[in-house]
């Protein structure tokens, strides 16, 4: 099991999180649940539940994607133990997952952890990233992750992150300018720079070793890491 590390200076104190395992391509063997977390399984990502050995607290979804041996634990947690299924309509406006993370929001929790969420169809992984703005704009907060890469959104705030970070990081503005945006400890830095949502100047940038953060004043960025080990942290956020 993965084990996310803290930052030295963040006290230990339990964070209690709603974990969400989505029907795309999983890309990891292993999913960070800790006790208190809240597990939702959505649509198809029960199969992965199932092979992983996780027992979600509750399965979402029109259940289009679950198949097999997921299909029929659904029908038998339906039979008893209604209350743990939420079946949805084939039609609706909310994605599965944009579904499940309202019933999170609606429960109390405000940070998400989103495995199974990228990959397979490009419009679900693009839909799922829009997902992570409807968290910011609701005051909670996403992840989407697989073993060796994590997308997030930064939302007027300073994201910093630690010496040990490896891999590439990349920048996209999701809102139309991105300004005040301040890049420090990457191997390209800048100050104060505005980043549009069509010019991709901000791919690929890497981590060098050393303490990095990246800052925006005005609008929204999509961060995504890719690193050829296992990602076993979560960036600091420290509110603008």
């Amino acid at each position: 099991m993965v084990q996310y590390k803290k930052y030295p200076e963040e006290k230990e104190e339990e964070q209690v999180r709603c974990i969400l395992v989505c029907a795309g391509e999983l890309r990891t063997d292993r999913v960070n649940v800790e006790d208190g977390d809240f597990v939702i399984a959505v649509d198809g990502g029960m199969e992965s539940c199932r092979r992983l050995g996780i027992v979600p607290e509750l399965v979402l979804g029109d259940f289009d994607s679950a198949e097999g041996t997921a299909a029929e634990v659904i029908r038998q947690m339906e039979q008893k133990e209604s209350g743990r299924v939420l079946r949805l309509p084939c039609e609706k406006d909310d994605t599965d997952t944009l579904a499940a993370l309202k019933e999170g929001l609606r429960r109390g929790y405000r940070e998400f952890m989103i495995y199974g969420g990228t990959g397979g169809r490009f419009d679900h992984t693009l839909a799922n990233i829009q997902c992570l703005l409807f968290l910011r704009n609701q005051g909670a907060r996403g992840y989407l992750l697989g073993k060796r890469e994590m997308t997030f959104l930064i939302h007027r705030e300073r994201v910093s992150f630690p010496p040990a970070a490896k891999g590439t990081i990349s920048l996209f503005s999701m809102s139309e300018e991105s300004s005040g945006v301040t890049i420090r400890g990457l191997k390209y830095t800048t100050e104060k720079a505005t980043l549009r949502n069509d010019f991709p100047i901000g791919i690929s940038n890497e981590f060098i070793g050393q303490s990095a953060s990246v800052e925006v004043a005005e609008g929204s960025l999509v961060c995504m890491i890719s690193c050829e080990e296992e990602i076993d942290f979560i960036p600091k956020i420290i509110p603008g």
